[in-house]
Protein backbone atom coordinates (compact mmCIF):
# COMPACT_ATOMS: atom_id res chain seq x y z
CA UNK A 1 0.00 0.00 0.00
CA UNK A 2 1.31 3.20 -1.27
CA UNK A 3 -0.36 5.74 1.59
CA UNK A 4 2.74 7.89 0.67
CA UNK A 5 0.61 9.16 -2.62
CA UNK A 6 0.45 12.95 -3.48
CA UNK A 7 -3.05 12.04 -4.91
CA UNK A 8 -4.26 10.64 -1.48
CA UNK A 9 -2.82 14.06 0.14
CA UNK A 10 -4.70 16.20 -2.46
CA UNK A 11 -8.13 13.71 -1.59
CA UNK A 12 -7.17 14.26 2.01
CA UNK A 13 -7.10 17.74 1.18
CA UNK A 14 -10.14 18.30 -0.35
CA UNK A 15 -12.66 15.89 2.39
CA UNK A 16 -11.26 17.95 4.51
CA UNK A 17 -12.50 21.22 3.15
CA UNK A 18 -15.99 19.92 1.76
CA UNK A 19 -16.72 17.72 4.89
CA UNK A 20 -16.26 21.25 7.18
CA UNK A 21 -19.25 22.21 4.82
CA UNK A 22 -21.63 19.41 4.09
CA UNK A 23 -20.42 16.87 6.78
CA UNK A 24 -20.03 13.92 4.28
CA UNK A 25 -18.20 11.68 6.89
CA UNK A 26 -16.97 11.31 10.42
CA UNK A 27 -13.46 11.44 9.94
CA UNK A 28 -12.85 15.01 10.75
CA UNK A 29 -8.60 15.21 11.06
CA UNK A 30 -6.01 14.25 8.54
CA UNK A 31 -4.90 11.12 10.87
CA UNK A 32 -8.83 9.62 10.59
CA UNK A 33 -8.74 10.30 6.69
CA UNK A 34 -5.66 7.91 6.68
CA UNK A 35 -7.14 5.18 8.96
CA UNK A 36 -9.84 5.14 6.14
CA UNK A 37 -7.88 5.21 3.55
CA UNK A 38 -5.93 1.84 4.77
CA UNK A 39 -8.90 0.40 5.88
CA UNK A 40 -10.06 1.20 2.06
CA UNK A 41 -7.41 -0.49 1.14
CA UNK A 42 -6.41 -3.59 3.43
CA UNK A 43 -8.46 -6.47 1.88
CA UNK A 44 -6.60 -5.52 -1.38
CA UNK A 45 -3.88 -7.48 0.09
CA UNK A 46 -5.88 -10.89 -0.43
CA UNK A 47 -8.01 -10.27 -3.39
CA UNK A 48 -7.10 -8.98 -6.75
CA UNK A 49 -8.07 -6.17 -8.21
CA UNK A 50 -10.52 -6.69 -11.68
CA UNK A 51 -11.10 -4.74 -14.06
CA UNK A 52 -14.88 -3.44 -13.84
CA UNK A 53 -15.82 -2.50 -9.97
CA UNK A 54 -19.09 -0.78 -8.78
CA UNK A 55 -19.67 0.82 -5.48
CA UNK A 56 -23.11 1.54 -4.01
CA UNK A 57 -23.62 4.26 -1.95
CA UNK A 58 -19.57 5.94 -2.19
CA UNK A 59 -20.26 8.37 -0.16
CA UNK A 60 -17.16 10.50 1.12
CA UNK A 61 -15.13 8.11 -1.66
CA UNK A 62 -14.69 5.35 1.21
CA UNK A 63 -13.81 3.02 -0.63
CA UNK A 64 -14.26 3.97 -3.97
CA UNK A 65 -12.33 6.95 -4.60
CA UNK A 66 -9.26 5.61 -2.86
CA UNK A 67 -9.35 1.87 -4.89
CA UNK A 68 -9.03 4.13 -8.20
CA UNK A 69 -5.89 5.95 -6.64
CA UNK A 70 -4.67 3.04 -6.05
CA UNK A 71 -5.68 0.99 -9.16
CA UNK A 72 -5.97 3.57 -12.19
CA UNK A 73 -6.19 0.84 -14.58
CA UNK A 74 -9.55 -0.50 -13.03
CA UNK A 75 -12.50 1.05 -13.73
CA UNK A 76 -15.10 2.21 -10.97
CA UNK A 77 -18.67 3.29 -11.57
CA UNK A 78 -19.69 5.12 -8.11
CA UNK A 79 -23.40 4.61 -8.02
CA UNK A 80 -24.33 7.31 -4.90
CA UNK A 81 -27.97 8.89 -5.04
CA UNK A 82 -27.43 11.77 -2.93
CA UNK A 83 -26.84 15.32 -4.11
CA UNK A 84 -23.80 16.82 -1.95
CA UNK A 85 -22.11 13.73 -2.02
CA UNK A 86 -22.52 12.89 -5.84
CA UNK A 87 -21.25 16.44 -6.59
CA UNK A 88 -18.21 15.34 -4.53
CA UNK A 89 -17.45 12.68 -5.99
CA UNK A 90 -17.58 14.28 -9.50
CA UNK A 91 -15.60 16.90 -8.45
CA UNK A 92 -12.49 15.26 -6.81
CA UNK A 93 -12.23 13.07 -9.72
CA UNK A 94 -12.03 15.54 -11.89
CA UNK A 95 -9.80 17.62 -9.76
CA UNK A 96 -7.35 14.08 -9.06
CA UNK A 97 -7.69 13.43 -13.03
CA UNK A 98 -9.29 10.16 -12.06
CA UNK A 99 -9.91 9.07 -15.67
CA UNK A 100 -11.18 5.48 -14.45
CA UNK A 101 -14.42 7.05 -12.47
CA UNK A 102 -17.48 7.45 -13.14
CA UNK A 103 -20.13 8.86 -10.77
CA UNK A 104 -23.81 8.02 -11.30
CA UNK A 105 -26.04 9.96 -9.20
CA UNK A 106 -29.19 7.29 -8.57
CA UNK A 107 -29.99 4.74 -6.22
CA UNK A 108 -28.70 1.23 -7.33
CA UNK A 109 -31.59 -0.32 -8.23
CA UNK A 110 -32.56 2.19 -10.67
CA UNK A 111 -29.04 1.70 -12.56
CA UNK A 112 -28.69 -0.06 -15.40
CA UNK A 113 -26.18 -1.83 -17.04
CA UNK A 114 -23.93 -4.88 -18.02
CA UNK A 115 -22.70 -7.33 -15.15
CA UNK A 116 -19.57 -5.88 -12.60
CA UNK A 117 -16.75 -8.13 -11.65
CA UNK A 118 -16.98 -6.40 -8.41
CA UNK A 119 -19.21 -4.70 -6.33
CA UNK A 120 -17.95 -3.20 -3.18
CA UNK A 121 -20.15 -1.06 -0.66
CA UNK A 122 -19.47 0.20 2.80
CA UNK A 123 -22.15 1.35 5.52
CA UNK A 124 -24.62 1.10 3.24
CA UNK A 125 -27.32 -1.99 4.34
CA UNK A 126 -27.11 -5.19 4.95
CA UNK A 127 -25.75 -7.82 2.96
CA UNK A 128 -29.08 -9.87 2.12
CA UNK A 129 -30.56 -6.07 1.25
CA UNK A 130 -27.08 -5.36 -0.66
CA UNK A 131 -27.75 -8.85 -2.93
CA UNK A 132 -31.26 -8.06 -3.52
CA UNK A 133 -30.67 -4.49 -4.56
CA UNK A 134 -27.79 -5.56 -7.19
CA UNK A 135 -29.30 -8.45 -8.56
CA UNK A 136 -29.42 -6.66 -11.94
CA UNK A 137 -26.04 -6.28 -12.25
CA UNK A 138 -24.15 -9.82 -11.08
CA UNK A 139 -23.89 -12.65 -13.36
CA UNK A 140 -22.18 -15.79 -11.95
CA UNK A 141 -18.73 -14.79 -12.19
CA UNK A 142 -19.46 -11.48 -9.80
CA UNK A 143 -18.14 -11.08 -6.53
CA UNK A 144 -18.77 -8.66 -3.42
CA UNK A 145 -16.85 -7.24 -1.22
CA UNK A 146 -18.58 -5.30 1.82
CA UNK A 147 -16.88 -3.70 4.07
CA UNK A 148 -18.54 -4.52 7.78
CA UNK A 149 -18.45 -4.25 11.35
CA UNK A 150 -20.08 -6.07 14.41
CA UNK A 151 -23.10 -7.21 12.59
CA UNK A 152 -22.03 -8.91 10.37
CA UNK A 153 -22.21 -12.73 11.77
CA UNK A 154 -25.50 -11.57 12.57
CA UNK A 155 -26.16 -10.81 8.57
CA UNK A 156 -24.53 -13.99 7.60
CA UNK A 157 -26.96 -15.95 9.53
CA UNK A 158 -29.58 -15.12 6.99
CA UNK A 159 -27.26 -15.85 3.86
CA UNK A 160 -24.40 -18.29 4.98
CA UNK A 161 -26.45 -20.75 2.90
CA UNK A 162 -26.75 -19.03 -0.38
CA UNK A 163 -22.94 -17.63 -0.65
CA UNK A 164 -19.62 -18.87 -1.03
CA UNK A 165 -18.05 -16.20 1.30
CA UNK A 166 -14.01 -15.49 3.49
CA UNK A 167 -14.38 -13.10 6.13
CA UNK A 168 -11.15 -10.64 5.67
CA UNK A 169 -10.58 -9.06 9.36
CA UNK A 170 -8.94 -5.66 10.12
CA UNK A 171 -8.97 -3.65 13.38
CA UNK A 172 -12.80 -3.66 13.99
CA UNK A 173 -13.52 -4.09 10.16
CA UNK A 174 -14.83 -7.54 9.05
CA UNK A 175 -14.30 -7.53 5.24
CA UNK A 176 -17.01 -9.92 3.60
CA UNK A 177 -15.53 -11.15 0.28
CA UNK A 178 -18.55 -13.21 -1.42
CA UNK A 179 -16.65 -15.57 -4.02
CA UNK A 180 -19.86 -16.97 -5.21
CA UNK A 181 -23.83 -17.32 -5.22
CA UNK A 182 -24.98 -20.54 -4.84
CA UNK A 183 -28.56 -19.59 -4.96
CA UNK A 184 -29.91 -16.57 -6.97
CA UNK A 185 -30.58 -14.76 -3.34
Amino acid sequence: MRIENEKFERFTTLLLEWNSIHNLTGAKSKQEILENIKDSLYPFKYINMPNRVLDIGSGAGFPALVLAIEYPKSLFILCEPRNKRASFLKFVSLELNLDNVVVVKKRVEDYKSSPFELITSRAVSDTKTLLKITKHLRDENSKYLLYKGENLLKELDEVKKDIIFDIIEYNKRKYLYIKRLIYDT
